[in-house]
Parts: C-alpha cells; sequence; structure tokens
C-alpha cells in the first residue's frame, strides 16, 4: 500500500517525519524521524500512532521505528568454504527463528550468481521498490524484509558480471533502507572471492557463522572459509553441521551418509563455538523449495534453527 494511504490517517505534524510507511498482510510499519524529540514525547507519539492505526480493519499488527534512536544494523555473514553444504537453507530459517524470538531481522542473499532466497521466503514475484536511490527491502510473510539478486533479474537468467559489478550489486542491498532492523543476515556465496573481500573491506560484519556438512573434503574448505575472516579481522561466532544424521522415514534408522560430529570436532581444534547440528531430513528440504521454512512453524524441524537462533541471540546480546 502507498505511503500517503497510511499517513492519512496521522496527524500532519508526524506525517511529515514519517521518512517509510508500509502495509503488508496486516503488518504496518512506519519509519519516523524522532530527532530532537525527548523521550516522554517519542512514546507517545509511538502510541499514538500505534493506537491510529490499529483502529483500520485491514491492520493487525503496528510497529513504529524510532529513527533518531536507530543504531545501523548489526550485519552477520553466513558462509561457507563450498557449495551444496545447505548455507542458504540454514540462513533462511536463522533469520524467520531470530524474528521469532523478537529481534527485527532483515536478509541479504549475496550469493549473486546462484540466488535462492527469493524461493524459500516465497518473494520471487516480490520486485522492490526505490526512495532516494536506494532499494526498500521487500517484505515477507515471515517478518524478515529481505532483498535477493532473484528479484531484481528474469527467473533462470544467468548472471555473467565481473567483479566491480558484483560489488555494485552488493552495495546496493547492503546500503538498501534497512530502517527497521536490528540484525541483517548476509546469505554468502561459497568460497572467498569477490564478495567475500567487498563485505569484509567495505562492510565489515560484526561476526561470521561457518556451515559444512561433516566429510573431510567439506570441512577443509569450511577451515580455509575460517582463515579468511580470520585474516579479515571478522570474529568467527561458531560453526554449524549441516545434514547430519538421517532418519529413514520407512523404519525409522538413522545413517550418516555424510558422516557425523566432523564439524564439532573441527570446532573443537580450532577452538571455536559449535553452534548446533541440522539433521538431513526430506521435510527442510521441502518446507524450503516450497517457500515454507521449517522454522516458520512448531515441528521438530523447527527445533534446531531455533537452538542456534538462541545462540546468536546471545552472542549479539553480550557485544551491545
Amino acid at each position: 500500500m502507498a505511503t500517503s494511504e497510511i499517513t492519512d490517517d496521522l496527524p500532519p505534524e508526524f506525517a511529515g517525519r514519517v521518512s517509510a510507511a508500509t502495509l503488508k498482510d496486516g503488518r504496518a510499519l512506519i519509519v519516523f524521524d524522532a530527532a530532537g524529540l525527548g523521550e516522554a514525547e517519542r512514546a507517545a507519539i509511538e502510541r499514538d500512532i500505534t493506537a491510529r492505526l490499529s483502529a483500520r480493519s485491514n491492520v493487525d499488527e503496528v510497529r513504529v521505528v524510532m529513527t533518531a534512536e536507530r543504531k545501523a544494523p548489526t550485519l552477520i555473514a553466513i558462509g561457507s568454504g563450498k557449495g551444496g553444504v545447505g548455507k542458504s537453507t540454514l540462513t533462511a530459517n536463522l533469520a524467520i527463528a531470530l524474528a521469532r524470538q523478537g529481534i527485527r531481522t532483515g536478509l541479504v542473499d549475496a550469493d549473486v550468481y546462484g540466488p535462492s532466497q527469493q524461493v524459500i521466503f516465497d518473494a520471487e514475484d516480490a520486485k522492490p521498490d526505490a526512495r532516494d536511490n536506494r532499494m526498500i527491502p521487500v517484505e515477507t510473510k515471515f517478518g524478515v524484509r529481505m532483498l535477493s539478486m532473484g528479484q531484481l533479474v528474469a527467473p533462470g537468467r544467468a548472471i555473467a558480471w565481473r567483479g566491480p559489478m558484483v560489488g555494485n550489486a552488493l552495495a546496493q542491498m547492503i546500503d538498501a533502507h534497512w530502517d527497521a532492523e536490528d540484525v541483517i543476515l548476509i546469505d554468502l556465496p561459497p568460497g572467498t572471492g569477490d564478495v567475500q573481500l567487498t563485505m569484509v573491506q567495505k562492510y565489515k560484519p560484526a561476526g561470521a557463522i561457518l556451515v559444512s556438512t561433516p566429510q573431510d573434503l567439506a570441512l577443509i574448505d569450511a577451515a580455509r572459509a575460517g582463515q579468511f575472516f580470520d585474516a579479515a579481522s571478522v570474529p568467527v561466532i561458531g560453526l554449524v553441521e549441516n545434514m547430519a544424521g538421517y532418519a529413514c522415514p520407512h523404519c525409522g534408522e538413522v545413517s550418516d551418509p555424510f558422516g557425523k560430529g566432523g564439524v564439532e570436532a573441527a570446532a573443537q581444534r580450532l577452538k571455536l563455538p559449535f553452534l548446533g547440528r541440522i539433521p538431513l531430513d526430506l521435510a527442510i528440504r521441502q518446507g524450503s523449495d516450497a517457500g515454507e521454512p521449517p522454522a516458520a512453524g512448531d515441528s521438530a524441524q523447527a527445533e534446531p534453527f531455533l537452538s542456534i537462533a538462541g545462540k546468536l541471540a546471545a552472542w549479539i546480546s553480550a557485544r551491545s
């Protein structure tokens, strides 16, 4: 819904300070410039805006963000040494799990050559708007705003870009209007290429999470990714072991096609925290492919994502 249609319900003196307003699926988001206002005045204005918009029949939830009191969002990079280890699935579910814990979370799909977050978030048809030459992140039904190259190019189209173009695309997504977020997860492409270099040089993350399967080859690449972040003075928050343990849907027997415990052992060897283990589960893959990530529900598949999100939330809280 257009900004003017929402701000019509606000007094003129309020509307002049609203820098962004959206209404989607019953959730209204108002970004309010609170510069020069005292704490009591800000609180009164927030209550007034909430009451006015809550009175609308098409509004179920109101979120008011006072930008004068906002800090820049905390950037958390999610990386891996190689592809195919489930990094994007983890990032999406971790973002949703953080949002469910009350942390205002955004997501940037920086895997420019192979974007997939628009599928996981069921946002393939959503296109970001722009204001002041900066993109406005796309709202999703999971309470996580996001930007992905998959929303900017035609589906199935190959992206053949050199380093500067990749860096420019990343810059546009990170410099977007992230006015409402406390934390932004950056889904990095595998390896240590142009995107990672641009990230650590221009937008140094507060920390990084490394994802790997338990097999030896993946662990070797994960260790390289860890060395990259260490050299850039980006602390590694911890390691996640993905695709660990497969329960047969017919007999219930658990097997470990990729091994088990390798990432936890690597974390101990590198003296890094081990954040958790995600099983190789068909329901996780099916839900993510269908735009219904398991972290949005209360199934057993959601539990490991919620647990890892809790540890990440504690890390973020401890540094603030």
